[in-house]
């Protein structure tokens, strides 16, 4: 069952992906994929984290990005290509998301993604994880952790690559960086600093975030790693269009918010989530069960 869904949802990306530069809805996909339009949508929401609608708007405004800063064409022909009909609607959603205009964002030249194409496992994805295979990462796991870094780019706007992967040896080498595998794909990554409590960077494959997943990384450093310390991070801030859902998961782990915050130049907030207690910690060890959950 798992393979089939896969399947199914890797064709309807494939069929977004060929037809990026059209208007593009549900019901196209659908007819494309000679499939029921319900059941699509609930297979590929799960699957991906995303609805088709929501993933083709983020594709093809990071599409449109890519144009403005690489090419010459005119933004109300990118409009256009965009699925937008006219230059003032391609310019209200990509203020939304970019928090620039096309044009100011043009005369950055500074291009980043809202959202990269995403390539799913075929295989079965393990269903018994627990925090105790999370392991700290080697030089060897450098490059399944961009490719994931790729598939979640959603999580982190404006993230520069090349200062991220000089970065990331050295967490990797001051013992900072934590990876979950399934068999020969990274499917978790987490950076984060001992000194201050804080997530540097979480990343969750799409197949992969409705398993609990983030929970299991929480509780390796709660527990293990950084018992007795308050835990931060920083996320979108309410009502950010650009939010794939981050901040809601986040506060329901327990999260709490607190100051406003710019990072490289973004609109972020910090989250906070309190220490345990003893008395927790004992009984998550005596109750910890393998994330075991149906796709």
């Amino acid at each position: 069952m798992q393979g089939q869904t896969v399947r199914i949802v890797s064709q309807a990306i494939r069929y977004i992906e060929e037809h990026l530069h059209e208007k593009m809805d549900l019901d196209m996909v659908a007819s494309a994929l000679n499939y029921s339009k319900y059941h699509l949508h609930r297979i590929f929401t799960k699957t991906v984290g995303l609805t088709i609608h929501d993933y083709t708007k983020r594709r093809q405004l990071t599409e449109a990005a890519k144009l403005l800063v690489f090419s010459a064409k005119p933004i109300i022909g990118i409009a256009l290509m965009s699925g937008y009909e006219s230059q003032q609607a391609f310019t209200d959603i990509f203020k939304a998301m970019y928090k620039t205009s096309p044009a100011e964002f043009r005369e950055t030249e500074n291009f980043y993604p809202l959202q990269l194409e995403i390539y799913l496992k075929e295989e079965l994805v393990k269903m018994d994880l627990t925090k105790d295979n999370i392991k700290f990462a080697t030089p060897e796991d450098a490059d399944d952790w961009m490719e994931l870094v790729s598939l979640t780019i959603d999580g982190y706007p404006c993230l520069d690559k090349g200062d991220y992967t000089a970065n990331l040896h050295q967490y990797i080498a001051d013992k900072k960086a934590l990876i979950l595998r399934d068999d020969d794909m990274a499917i978790g990554v987490m950076g984060f600093s001992p000194d201050t409590g804080s997530i540097d960077f979480l990343a969750v494959h799409p197949q992969y975030r409705h398993l609990g997943i983030t929970k299991l990384f929480l509780d390796k450093l709660a527990d293990e790693l950084l018992y007795g310390k308050e835990i931060t991070l920083t996320t979108y801030r309410a009502g950010d269009k650009a939010d794939t859902g981050w901040r809601k998961e986040y506060r329901r782990l327990g999260f709490a918010e607190r100051e406003l915050l710019v990072e490289y130049g973004y609109p972020t907030q910090r989250f906070v989530l309190p220490p345990k207690n003893k008395e927790e910690t004992e009984n998550d060890r005596n109750t910890e069960k393998p994330v075991s959950r149906e796709l």
